[in-house]
């Protein structure tokens, strides 16, 4: 039986794509509720068909949003009508329950980044927000279980499939109320695969993410006596490149993004508040330290310079002279765990099954996997069709070849059918 998509799979793609599925650290104060609840609910009625019958349909309880890992943006919108509630996670499961070894767990994600994209099929690709990230691997995982499961009839009795269809991804959430609550709840396996785009090649590393910002809180001034106030802007860019130099060589354990400067829109106006975003992944728990302390020391001696270089100007005079003193650092997420998983019979596993490694030397990404590390006797890996460059993941023109969702479907029965063979015996 082929494992490549079937005009209903392609239809049910199209209708996910349709709905608007960002989540609120998303889109924003004020914007549109994520119709997230309604994917989830074609994908159980679409993954019916296939024997799954849904497990759980709800949010996170409050209280795992109450923990100090908690991401700040996270935990400053948990109060708002409708966080939790629009972001509920989905629990499917073919087959009885069947202990974690004979047990393989998927995990994908229904919620996007924010903009909305035209959707459609052009033949050959599919368009639209959530095309590659992660809604067309969720379709395509269903078209592999379904014919792993007609080739053999113990997957679904002897062997169980759990799927988490997750809200809480994207927008910096970390996976703190999807994930991260199903995993803890024990909804795993004895394999368990991440559906994010690695080109088709297991990944069996994850890195974590931190986010720093760098808060100015000065005084604002007329434009008509600049000098009078604090420039928020101008520190703020200098402290941006300065930053940017100063951590570029960490750069080659993760990644250092120096993102988005933000005071004020208006042309006659000093800004003297204002604030730097700076998001850092680490591939391991010491990594992490050793750039969490890396910031600290460029954000001193970036300050040190800024007054030094400023510190005779005429209009920037006051920012100089009292720049380490409204400049602020804060940690709005940070110490997360880090997924790196070495579990032989896993990836002999998934080698059998003729599925590639990802190269060591490649540096992996971030994703919900990391809430897997502290999981014992579990193989966990990152697995799924496209790039996320190449593909747009998180840019204008998001896609997603049918070509690489039907490759994709493959890869699951073929692993399907080595985790039952392994676990059960050869038919």
């Amino acid at each position: 039986m082929s494992a490549a998509l079937t005009p209903a799979d392609r239809d049910l793609l199209l209708r996910l794509l349709r709905l608007p599925t960002a989540g609120p650290l998303e889109t924003g104060p004020g914007g549109p509720a994520p119709r997230l609840r309604e994917a989830q609910s074609e994908y159980a009625r679409a993954a019916g068909e296939t024997g799954f019958r849904t497990v759980l349909h709800a949010c996170a309880d409050p209280a795992d949003l109450e923990r100090p890992d908690v991401p700040a943006p996270v935990r400053e919108a948990r109060g708002t009508p409708g966080f939790l509630a629009d972001q509920p996670s989905l629990v499917l499961r073919l087959g009885p329950d069947l202990p974690t070894a004979r047990t393989v767990m998927f995990n994908v994600h229904l919620d996007t980044v924010a903009g909305e994209q035209p959707v459609h099929f052009d033949g050959r690709c599919f368009h639209g927000r959530g095309a590659i990230d992660a809604k067309g691997p969720a379709v395509a995982l269903l078209a592999g279980v379904r014919a792993a499961r007609a080739l053999r009839p113990a997957l679904g009795r002897d062997v169980g499939v759990l799927i988490q269809a997750v809200a809480g991804e994207e927008g910096g959430a970390m996976g703190v109320l999807g994930t991260r609550p199903l995993v803890e709840r024990g909804h795993t396996g004895r394999l368990n695969v991440f559906c994010e785009p690695t080109g088709l090649r297991f990944l069996p590393r994850s890195t974590a993410a931190m986010t720093a910002r760098v808060a100015v809180e000065g005084a604002d001034a007329i434009d008509d006596r600049p000098a009078d106030g604090h420039n928020a802007s101008v520190l703020l860019g200098f402290l941006a490149q300065h930053l940017g130099r100063a951590l570029d060589h960490h750069a080659a354990r993760g990644a250092v993004c120096v993102a988005g400067v933000r005071t004020g829109d208006l042309h006659n106006r000093v800004y003297g508040t204002g604030s730097l975003l700076l998001n850092l992944s680490y591939a391991s728990a010491t990594a992490g330290r050793l750039l969490e302390a890396a910031v600290h020391e460029a954000l001193d001696e970036g300050l040190d310079l800024f007054a030094k270089d400023f510190g005779d100007s005429a209009l920037f005079g006051r920012t100089a002279a009292d720049a380490r003193n409204i400049t602020r650092l804060e940690w709005l997420k940070r110490g997360l765990p880090v997924l790196d998983d070495r579990d032989p019979w896993g990836h002999a596993l998934l080698r059998g099954a003729g599925i590639r490694p990802w190269p060591s030397e490649e540096p992996a990404f971030t994703c919900d996997a990391i809430w897997m590390a502290r999981v014992a006797d579990a193989c966990t890996v990152v697995l799924g069709p496209g790039d996320l460059s190449a593909n747009n993941a998180h840019a204008q023109g998001e896609f997603a070849r049918a070509d690489e969702l039907d490759a994709f479907a493959a890869a699951v029965t073929r692993l399907l059918l080595a985790f039952t063979d392994d676990a059960v015996g050869s038919p």
